[in-house]
């Protein structure tokens, strides 16, 4: 005997499915919303990653030479064990990971020649440049190639480690805050009141605080507090690129002037710069004195 099944029965089972094949379209609808935003938050979360790594990654190494010296005439051609100590310079600035390229900025055809000879590439730069921050200013013009970093390299830094050219290449790019960065390490006592080896103080997040030609922080008892970890700054300094431009405009400085240190003028304009301690127990050559002195250590080395 056939059983048929009743309307309402019928209408029921319709209602059922119906509702059913509502649901499964709205999982279908919520799990495709889900899945759009994940994907969308992880392209979201590349692209910014992205960009972080990217900020401040181009970067070129300067190195400002001139010839005249009120010191030391002709310093960066002198020989150390056999060689100029801009190629010195220039041979140890090379061997850092973080430089795309490096160059030697100068006024002078004597040093572009001798620099030329030993394979630097050479940037020739007026004569008017009133540091080696507007110097490698006017060098980075003249290069045709966009760079987020300026790494100054001072050219009597024979010994300078490439660790350390690193250091404050990477200080700067964690560093948005920063326009300038720069390294220091302990003074000796027997440096403590030369006014060629220049003394910084920075504060509790690594930031500079002074600069100067004579002891900071100076006691009331005016003598070298043996137990105080002073600081002796190092002849490298990093720059936004942005900011190395504007640089040259910016008026000199009182405090700049009166201690004839360049790096007073971004300070007493108000900007950052942030300073990373590393050990280094070299110095630049200031007088023809530190030959003698650079030699002896490259000799208790076994450096050639």
């Amino acid at each position: 005997m056939a059983i048929c099944s009743s309307p309402s029965s019928s209408s029921s089972s319709s209602s059922s499915s119906s509702y059913d094949s509502s649901n499964n379209s709205k999982s279908l609808i919520i799990h495709g919303i889900v899945a759009g935003v994940a994907v969308a938050a992880a392209v979201g979360a590349r692209t910014y990653l992205t960009r972080f790594n990217k900020f401040r990654s181009r970067v070129v190494g300067i190195i400002p030479a001139r010839f005249a010296s009120s010191r030391f005439s002709g310093k960066p051609l002198v020989q150390i064990l056999g060689k100029p100590m801009i190629q010195r310079t220039w041979e140890r600035a090379k061997l850092a990971a973080s430089l795309d390229h490096v160059v030697v900025a100068t006024d002078d055809e004597k040093i572009a020649d001798c620099c030329r000879q030993f394979g630097a590439d050479v940037i020739m730069t007026s004569v008017s440049c009133r540091n080696g921050t507007e110097r490698c200013n006017e060098a980075l013009q003249k290069l045709g190639r966009k760079y987020d970093i300026v790494v100054n390299i001072q050219g009597d830094e024979p010994l300078v480690e490439p660790e350390i050219i690193d250091g404050v290449v990477k200080a700067l790019q964690a560093a948005p805050d920063a326009v300038f960065s720069t390294a220091v390490t302990s003074l000796k006592p027997e440096d403590a009141l030369d006014p060629n080896r220049v003394k910084c103080v920075v504060d509790n997040r690594g930031y500079a605080i002074y600069f100067s030609r004579g002891l900071i922080p100076f006691n009331k008892s005016g003598k070298v507090n043996q137990q105080f970890p002073y600081l002796l700054h190092l002849g490298i300094q990093s720059y936004d690129t942005k900011f190395l431009k504007i640089y040259p405009d910016l008026q000199p400085t009182p405090l700049q002037l009166e201690e004839d240190l360049e790096q007073l003028k971004v300070l007493e304009n108000g900007y950052k710069m942030k300073v990373i301690k590393v050990d280094h127990d070299a110095h630049g050559v200031d007088t023809p004195e530190d030959v003698e002195k650079i030699e002896a250590l490259m000799r208790q080395r076994n450096l050639s």
